[in-house]
């Protein structure tokens, strides 16, 4: 015989899964409402032919832009661009240019700043500065000419400018970083709107801070440091993006930035990639060329970064490939048998010293 218990008992079990069932039914209506809006945000991403800042550029030849298949390393040109000097309709030099380099496999990221005043070859337009290659044939060529230079294929390009990099920082909430020493300089272009001052310490940057920090280049090695200070800054941005609430107002950090930013990544590539970005780590960074390869030179009276050895600097990209910072650095342990051995948690020793005899062997050239 079933007893008033039961019954209110039955009661409560019946009202608590219906509550359960409105608050999934709200998550997965919340859910799809960001999703839509994630899309929609990244889908505003890529520019028609009319929006296009490089919809003046009538390149001589078509460059043939590689294909990524999901599975194979992915290369991206970030290409930051400051139009200040240019005049009306024309495309600025790349004043930042860095390959970010993608292993599905490894899940490992390394990111490679290219010197912009390096002195390479510009396929069917001869030698001349790397940062010219999008001035001259718009996106394709610049990646085409960065690609070469690396030994790498790159397959997408992302641009933007000053004023779409502070809105990035912004909308994250700024980023907590230690600044290494004084930066002054009085820069008096529209109104000194991009003047530097920064104390040094361990500080929260906001948009406007940092991007005074990623373009000081003031001081004896020029921008030889602040392509290292643009590295260890963005390293500090992409583990600040991975956060959880980040992630969760990811479709506001979109759309601040959308305004700002120019690709060829269609919203499907977006997704794998930024999948792909949150899984992995970031293990390791290079300037391009290393101080080992840097030769001088001069070219119509202007000085320039000539590359001694084209071959060695490819051989030295996939050296930095290989690396994984976020692994221990060597120790030197003795082996059961008494004898001593060094070896990195990364490899073996037989690689460390491969590497050793090819940056030697660069040295000498």
């Amino acid at each position: 015989m079933r007893t008033r218990s039961d019954g209110k008992k039955k009661f409560r079990w019946k009202w608590l899964i219906i509550i359960l069932s409105i608050i999934a039914a709200g998550i997965l209506t919340v859910s799809i409402i960001w999703g839509a809006g994630i899309y929609s945000a990244l889908d505003n991403f890529k520019k028609t032919p009319e929006e296009s800042i490089f919809k003046d550029i009538k390149p001589e030849n078509v460059v043939e832009v590689p294909k990524w298949e999901g599975k194979e390393r992915v290369n991206v040109l970030l290409l930051g661009g400051d139009a200040r000097d240019a005049k009306d309709g024309d495309i600025a030099r790349s004043d930042s240019i860095m390959v970010a380099s993608l292993d599905p496999v490894t899940k490992k990221a390394h990111l490679f700043s290219v010197l912009r005043d390096t002195y390479a070859e510009i396929p069917d337009h001869g030698d001349g500065r790397i940062n010219s290659a999008v001035t001259i044939g718009g996106p394709p060529l610049a990646m085409k000419t960065v690609g070469d230079l690396l030994g790498l294929e790159i397959q997408y390009f992302v641009y933007t400018d000053f004023e779409g990099f502070k809105a990035l920082i912004d909308t994250i909430g700024g980023i907590n970083f230690e600044v290494e020493k004084d930066m002054r300089y009085r820069d008096n272009a529209d109104g000194n709107r991009y003047d530097i001052d920064l104390k040094k310490g361990y500080q929260l940057l906001d948009g406007d801070k940092a991007l005074q920090y990623v373009r000081f280049r003031h001081d004896a090695m020029s921008d030889y440091t602040r392509t290292e200070r643009q590295r260890n800054f963005l390293g500090a941005v992409a583990k600040e993006m991975k956060s959880t609430w980040n992630i969760v107002q990811m479709k506001k950090i979109l759309e601040s930035v959308s305004p700002y930013i120019e690709t060829n990544l269609t919203v499907g590539d977006m997704l794998k990639l930024g999948q792909l970005g949150v899984e992995s780590t970031v293990g390791g960074s290079a300037q391009i060329p290393p101080m080992e390869l840097v030769g001088e030179r001069h070219v119509g009276g202007a000085s320039v970064i000539g590359i001694r050895d084209t071959d060695a600097l490819i051989g030295y990209v996939q050296e930095v490939l290989l690396k994984d910072d976020t692994l221990p650095t060597p120790s030197e342990s003795s082996s059961p048998n008494g004898e001593s051995s060094s070896e990195s948690t990364n490899g073996t020793s037989e690689r460390s010293s491969n590497a050793s005899e090819s940056s030697s062997s660069r040295s000498s050239r």
